[in-house]
């Protein structure tokens, strides 16, 4: 295997590794997916009412799987529930 075949068998392997990894929002994005505003992103947040977090530093993010499963999660059938 040639110098640049071996270099570029290396960069398909380490792309594979990025591409298991999770989607990430940031807060404004989760705003515009769920037809929210960014406070009120803020105000569930602080609350615990809305989907799960992650703090990286200073910045918050959401997975897009945990999005998905709190949205399932607050599935209602009746407005009494």
């Amino acid at each position: 295997m040639n110098t640049n075949t071996h270099e570029a068998a290396n960069q398909a392997q380490d792309l594979k590794q990025y591409a298991t990894l999770p989607r990430l929002l940031n807060q404004r994005e989760l705003a515009a997916y769920l037809g929210k505003s960014t406070a009120w992103c803020e105000r569930a947040r602080w609350a615990g009412e809305g989907p799960p977090f992650i703090k990286l530093g200073r910045h918050v993010r959401y997975r897009v799987d945990d999005v998905l499963a709190w949205i399932e999660e607050n599935a209602r059938t009746s407005t009494s529930e």
